[in-house]
């Protein structure tokens, strides 16, 4: 449950409490359940989530008294991604532990909170009332979207809902997934391979495809990693070994550059403001 992140695209992650059911393909290797089964703390599927500690929860309003230091340093706010292990809006969750998640993010003001989820059918009714038109000023709202089914069946939320920020992340990448002319349109989307032992494969040219959808469309696009390194054009294309790409690309898990530049970009607005020299 670690808070200094390691996550390329925030700082911190955040669990409220810990525990999920599996509910579409991309679950199929989840990370969270093999933490789960390692550490013994909760029973993954249909079983009560449990709640983290008081002295965990913390952490947010240490990460605010210190969001002015940290802005200075960095030319930017701080990100929280919650939840790395569990969902916000899992309706096998307690309704008030997820009140008392809005209240800390209310408490926060200096934090962007990332909230992502693989249930956006979830989310209207399990917002706070008071939401408003355009959501929290800190909160980011995204849902995953392996591939081109899920992206389909969950982009309407995009339009329903309102937030400052709504983000995809097609991650693990399973399947190739494109934006179409007449789709909502998110305004960042991660893309990423699977990563571990059981790791499913992901064809470079889906990230090429939904890079270049991203630049047609004016969506800020973070290619996160290769996940496994055969899924490196490095390897796949150009028969680069093992060892070759570790060395030529050291970016996250199996590489991460697309035809030798990193795309990572942040939505408008919120990504880090260079200092002048």
């Amino acid at each position: 449950m670690a808070m200094n992140s390691t996550i390329e695209w925030t700082d911190h992650t955040f669990n409220p409490w810990t525990g999920c059911t599996n509910i579409s393909p991309g679950c199929d290797n989840c990370y969270a359940e093999a933490w789960a089964k390692r550490s013994g703390q909760v029973k993954w599927g249909n079983s009560p989530r449990k709640r983290t500690t008081e002295s965990y929860w913390k952490a947010p309003h240490m990460w605010q008294r210190k969001a002015a230091e940290f802005a200075s340093v960095h030319g930017r706010r701080q990100r929280v991604f919650c939840a790395s292990l569990a969902d916000v809006f899992d309706n096998q969750a307690d309704p008030e532990w997820r009140e008392d998640l809005f209240k800390v993010i209310r408490a926060t003001p200096s934090l962007d909170w990332q909230l992502l989820t693989k249930r956006p059918q979830n989310i209207q009714r399990m917002l706070p009332a008071d939401w408003g038109s355009k959501g929290y000023p800190n909160v980011w709202l995204g849902f995953t979207a392996e591939d081109q089914s899920r992206f389909d069946q969950r982009k309407r939320f995009l339009s329903l809902i309102p937030a400052r920020v709504w983000f995809v992340s097609y991650e693990p990448a399973i399947g190739p997934l494109r934006i179409s002319h007449g789709d909502p349109r998110p305004d960042w989307l991660i893309c990423g391979g699977e990563s571990g032992p059981r790791a499913r494969p992901m064809v470079s040219q889906w990230a090429r495809d939904i890079i270049a959808d991203c630049q047609e469309y004016g969506i800020a696009a973070f290619h996160k990693q290769w996940g496994a390194p055969g899924n490196n054009p490095l390897v796949q294309e150009q028969g680069m070994s093992l060892a070759q790409v570790k060395e030529v690309d050291p970016h996250g898990k199996g590489g991460g550059l697309v035809d030798g530049r990193l795309v990572r970009q942040f939505p408008k607005g919120c990504e880090k403001v260079e200092k002048a020299a």
